[in-house]
């Protein structure tokens, strides 16, 4: 196996692949990269046996070939390279040589045969949406994904998609975000997936800003996710999500139009003197006006009032703040819509005239 390259152009993919790979493993090929040539391209793979990652990219002098080379040696010697390099590769036996203007790198290497891939997946749908569609979906839910949870299908993001919509939801049973988008064209049937928190983030990681799309394979056990020269694939949490619809609140008939910035900056200066256990804050709504009150062990306390549109009188309700911080950072627009029930109830936060995006924060007693 052998190709040139430049610095750059190989940089790239090694970015998009190597955060894959876990510093500690348990297989030690699962800290190199499986590296295959052929014809003028050359590939890269990263895997942790949940998540696998493959980038390609175009080479010169590509003679075939394929090994498995460190990963973050390979990473951290590319990037350490002066810009505009040429790099040359090499497999000399069990060795891999690079080469670049006058720095010289032996590197370990293990067979390409050790290397576990991920096999064609099983697929039972098809979806095509612009790429910052996707992007913009799990950015706005991914916060509310659980970490650790014993409940091990709360650790992930469900993707839900029936007819003409694709949603993505995530809940730590505190709190929960609901993204959704139209889809060009309708599916065959209702479909459910859960895809594991790291292979969220590794998705989000890869999206750029660009007027490109993305393909979404849904198979039985597996995502997997095409884009440009890139094929991210993820193993599926085989567990049950929550019947999501049943947690917003139905008949939240008390509601207050309030200005995004100016609630979120008023949170901000409250939380300061709020429990640092239990983050709690009151709102209290009264007509044309919320109050935020916050108290922590010491008894100090902080007061905020802001104005807002609602005619809703003698309603008290606790809240974390970090959570309706969390919710308020995901919404866009200039004003937003907070529901509210009763005071044992959820608060539903939208943006004002927009149904796509809902944030449910449980209620707090303080």
């Amino acid at each position: 196996m052998q190709f040139s390259i430049q610095r750059e152009v190989l940089l790239k993919p090694l970015q998009q692949v190597v955060g894959v790979v876990e510093r500690r493993q348990t297989l030690p090929v699962l800290a190199n990269l499986l590296v295959r040539a052929s014809g003028s391209e050359v590939s890269f793979t990263g895997t942790d046996l949940e998540v696998e990652m493959i980038a390609t990219t175009a080479a010169d002098g590509v003679q075939e070939g394929e090994i498995t080379i460190p990963a973050r040696k390979l990473f951290d010697i590319v990037r350490a390279l002066p810009d505009g390099a040429k790099i040359d590769i090499k497999l000399n036996g069990e060795r891999i040589a690079l080469n670049a203007g006058r720095s010289r790198f032996t590197l370990a290497t293990l067979p390409s045969s050790e290397f576990p891939t991920i096999d064609e997946i099983e697929l039972v749908e098809r979806v095509t949406l612009p790429e910052e569609v996707l992007r913009d979906l799990m950015d706005r839910t991914a916060f509310a994904m659980a970490n650790q949870d014993v409940r091990y299908y709360l650790n992930g993001m469900l993707l839900d998609l029936q007819e003409h919509t694709l949603r993505c939801v995530a809940t730590d049973g505190h709190r929960l975000a609901l993204k959704e988008t139209k889809l060009e064209s309708s599916v065959s049937a209702r479909r459910q997936i859960i895809i594991p928190r790291k292979g969220v983030n590794e998705l989000i990681g890869l999206f750029e800003a660009g007027e490109g799309s993305v393909e979404l394979e849904f198979g039985r056990n597996h995502l997997r996710v095409r884009r440009g020269g890139v094929v991210f694939t993820s193993k599926l949490i085989d567990g049950r999500f929550p019947d999501y619809e049943a947690v917003i609140p139905l008949g939240a008939d008390k509601t207050a139009t309030i200005e995004r910035d100016v609630l979120r900056s008023a949170l901000q200066r409250a939380a300061i003197l709020s429990n640092e256990k239990y983050r709690g804050v009151k709102l209290e709504l009264s007509p044309g006006r919320i109050r935020i009150v916050a108290h922590n062990p010491e008894q100090e306390e902080a007061q905020e009032e802001v104005e807002a549109e609602t005619v809703v009188d003698d309603l008290a309700v606790g809240f974390n703040v970090g959570y309706l911080l969390d919710a308020l950072g995901a919404l866009r627009g200039d004003k937003v819509r907070i529901n509210l029930r009763d005071a044992q109830s959820s608060c539903l936060l939208q943006e004002e005239g927009n149904e796509e995006a809902r944030h449910v924060v449980m209620p707090l007693r303080l």
